[in-house]
């Protein structure tokens, strides 16, 4: 098995990240040294047809045992399955079983991947601080998508569709039916300008070092703290399906292999996933969630012993209302975008103020922002008077009394509250900015670099020509590890080697708006930045 392995990671770095059988067959059999070929066991066969064929049955039939062994599907592959009978093998199938085999599946290819990183490893070491982006891409599968409202399944059960809208979910259930000028339906489906595809979501975690910006340092070098955008971690599942419990297994595989944990950022479908699911076992991990949301979830998400969670985060409950609709106002373009920056740092003396870090379950203590010496509240009245040039509360009387967390010096928030919505940084403040975009940007950014046709092209389904979530994962992990080292080595020799100049100059950055100085509509003009 390790000369399988073997052959198939030569024929990765020979093929630009492409595993074919045959070719890893050529590669074992009189590619290597024979030393190689003893220590993995590989007998001398003539270089003629009859020697070809005698070692591509083995590696075939090795490669097939390895999948049998990390498949986590009870659906045969290569043929258009019955849905009844695919019911009834789904039904039969030893789930213990299978849930071993997608946890070692989860292994292996991580196992592939992680040693990509190899070269890298130093310079993760001193200056990444775990700060990473997850995201799903799609990528297609070597078969024919079939109609999910037909009666059999495609040759590979185990895919889906993708489609550009919404959740990503199949569009024979997402896309409405055309129809004619008399407004009658067609019957005929429509994906209009949608891309619909049929094959995974590839789910990837990139390490990234978000608090700089990866500027070449003055000497026209780069900047040996900001690390390349590498996949540190993947998996695949039908598209729109489980968002949230996949990017978790991926994150606590990473985290088993020793990687650190810190800012972790995702797209809009991570924080609309259930806390269970995605938020708390993230955070649990210690990662420090940041995110963005949608027009409907913003303003007061959530609230505790009266502290008020606007976009994220907690604040005292006599947050001005302006304050609280700052980002709702400037969609409805009721404000400029200068004055949701004014509004968005006006919100930081109303923030409470963390007394402690979260406990093992994850309860932390937080001050009234008064109590802290941040604001002026009449209900607090060692505040007043301390400093005039505070910001004064003016906290709203109620039937009920003042709120708890106006009785009290602090409360404790658990780990529940808000939990969908919560993140560690303020929203729209320029440290998000910074942390969120370049998180975001990075696994845009390798998203296309291992989609590009002339190298790995990970979303052709041609380079990987075989059926099932098991092969089309292992096949993934060559594609990706192949990858991370093509971008570590163009990086490191960037970087000067033992008082040598480089070997090459650092890519030129494009002139880009400055991380700060944007809106969620769009970036504040020079005269008002």
């Amino acid at each position: 098995m390790d000369g399988l392995l073997a052959g198939m990671q030569l024929c990765a770095e020979r093929h630009n990240g492409q595993v074919l059988l045959d070719r890893s067959t050529t590669i074992l059999q009189w590619a290597i040294s024979p030393r190689m070929r003893e220590r993995f066991h590989i007998p001398e066969r003539p270089d003629d047809a009859r020697g070809f064929e005698a070692s591509y049955a083995v590696v075939r039939r090795l490669f097939h045992h390895l999948l049998d062994a990390i498949d986590p599907s009870a659906l045969p592959k290569n043929q258009r399955l019955d849905k009844t009978k695919a019911a009834q093998l789904t039904a039969a199938a030893d789930t213990d079983r299978l849930r071993r085999q997608g946890q070692l599946l989860l292994r292996v290819t991580n196992a592939i991947v992680d040693a990509s990183l190899h070269d890298l490893r130093p310079h993760l070491e001193r200056h990444w601080d775990g700060s990473t982006a997850v995201d799903a891409t799609p990528v297609r599968t070597y078969a024919k998508g079939l109609r999910t409202t037909g009666p059999e399944l495609a040759t590979d059960p185990d895919a889906g569709w993708y489609v550009r809208e919404g959740d990503h979910r199949d569009p024979d259930t997402t896309t409405p039916a055309k129809t004619q000028g008399s407004g009658k339906q067609t019957g005929r489906r429509s994906r209009g300008s949608t891309k619909a595809m049929f094959g995974y979501d590839a789910t990837l975690t990139i390490a990234r070092t978000p608090t700089h910006d990866g500027a070449p340092l003055p000497d026209g070098t780069s900047d040996p703290r900001v690390v390349p955008a590498v996949v540190t971690g993947f998996t695949l599942d039908k598209p729109g399906h489980a968002p949230g419990p996949n990017a978790v297994r991926v994150l606590a595989d990473v985290h088993r292999r020793g990687h650190p944990a810190g800012f972790l950022a995702g797209d809009r479908a991570y924080n609309n996933s259930v806390p269970e699911q995605f938020q708390l076992p993230a955070r649990a991990m210690g990662y420090q969630l940041v995110f963005d949301y949608r027009q409907d979830q913003l303003g007061i998400q959530s609230g505790t012993a009266g502290a008020l969670q606007v976009e994220g985060t907690w604040y005292c409950p006599a947050l001005p209302q302006p304050l609280i609709t700052a980002t709702t106002d400037l969609y409805d373009t009721t404000i400029d975008q200068a004055t949701w920056t004014t509004r968005i740092a006006a919100r930081t003396p109303y923030q409470l103020v963390a007394k402690q870090h979260p406990d093992s379950e994850g309860h932390q203590r937080m001050s009234c922002p008064a109590s802290a010496g941040r604001l002026q509240c009449p209900l607090k009245k060692t505040s007043m008077g301390r400093d005039p040039h505070l910001p004064l509360a003016d906290p709203a009387p109620t039937p009920a009394g003042p709120a708890k967390i106006c009785t009290q010096h602090s409360i404790t928030i658990a780990p529940q509250a808000g939990a969908q919505h919560q993140q560690a940084l303020p929203y729209g403040s320029k440290d998000w900015q910074r942390i969120y975009h370049r998180l975001r940007n990075s696994v845009e950014h390798f998203n296309g670099y291992a989609k590009d046709v002339s190298n790995e092209a990970m979303e052709l389904p041609g380079r990987r020509r075989i059926r099932g979530v098991a092969a089309q994962t292992f096949l993934l992990a060559f594609q990706l590890s192949h990858a991370n080292r093509r971008k570590i080595d163009r990086w490191l020799d960037t970087l000067p080697r033992e008082g040598q100049p480089p070997r090459r100059r650092p890519t030129r950055r494009r002139k880009t708006q400055p991380l700060g100085t944007g809106t969620p509509t769009g970036h504040l003009t020079p005269a008002t930045s």
